[in-house]
């Protein structure tokens, strides 16, 4: 940890892993998405992993889903991602995959959130976009959020930027991030690398900072 001026300034992994300061966002891990990957099983037991250590040393936890609306309430920029998504140019047959409560809107079964866990619904792909997680995180004084889930290349990088303009360090878990488009989440990485803002390590460097945290 650096210091300059009465302020900590976290550079490492291990800087940032003090459950005071630190909380995990579980991404979008929806049933609906998940079942869109190929290896959408393998990114599941990846993000059971973290979540398991994060409980371990009692980090706080918040869970997003994507959320659609009845298409009498869509707006032009919601038809218009969507018909991207469903790849119609047609806005009369997109069909809202994540109407709250249906089967599809949940989070799966093998990472279900605690009572003591949140869980925020967001139209937008950033978590921080039309949810209470900046407040609580800010709220609860913490200042790194480590990101895990769905898809590295669609909301995560955004909420990554988002959580870097917030001054909130992102944490990102590489391999326990899914994307649609391997190439393009392989760009998303490289863009966030370059950029700087953002802590990158993978689920077996992750748990065990967490692990080494928790003994100190």
């Amino acid at each position: 940890m650096k210091r300059v001026f009465g302020i900590d300034v976290p550079q490492t992994l291990d800087d940032v892993c003090d459950r005071t300061k630190l909380a995990l966002v579980v991404y979008d891990m929806q049933v609906g998405i998940v079942r869109q990957l190929k290896n959408g099983e393998a990114v599941t037991k990846q993000v059971a992993r973290i979540l398991e250590a994060a409980r371990a040393a009692q980090i706080r936890i918040f869970f997003t889903r994507h959320m659609s609306l009845p298409k009498e309430l869509m707006g032009a920029f919601q038809y218009r991602m969507a018909m991207a998504w469903q790849r119609t140019d047609d806005p009369a047959k997109v069909e809202p995959w994540f109407l709250r409560d249906s089967p599809g809107f949940a989070i799966v079964p093998e990472l279900t959130p605690r009572p003591s866990e949140a869980i925020f619904d967001k139209l937008a792909m950033s978590a921080f976009e039309g949810t209470p997680l900046e407040f609580a995180l800010r709220d609860c004084g913490i200042t790194a959020v480590a990101l895990a889930g769905i898809a590295m290349e669609i909301g995560i990088e955004p909420t990554a930027r988002h959580a870097a303009d917030l001054g909130i360090v992102p944490v990102l878990i590489e391999d326990a991030c899914g994307a649609g488009h391997l190439d393009a989440a392989q760009r998303s990485c490289e863009s966030l690398r370059f950029a700087g803002d953002a802590i990158m390590t993978d689920t077996e460097g992750f748990c065990a900072a967490l692990a080494r945290a928790k003994r100190s």
